[in-house]
């Protein structure tokens, strides 16, 4: 799984920090989406998708990877 933000699309909204603090911050001045970790571990793949369906903004998009051998 690889996670992609738009910070220009991003409205603050902060849902995707509120889903998922392991892999989603917000700029202090702003408020706007900062992603700590661009391939987060699989445990949290449930979370970053919720994240990524709640944006309102749909500043987040989740790309699958394939699975290396």
């Amino acid at each position: 799984m690889k996670v992609i933000v738009d910070r220009n699309k991003c409205v603050a909204s902060g849902q995707c920090v509120l889903t998922t603090p392991e892999v989603f911050d917000q700029d202090e001045e702003d408020g706007i989406v900062v992603l700590l970790t661009e391939t987060p571990p699989e445990h949290l793949a449930g979370s970053v998708r919720q994240a990524a369906a709640l944006c309102p903004a749909r500043a987040i998009w989740v790309e699958e990877q394939e699975e290396k051998e």
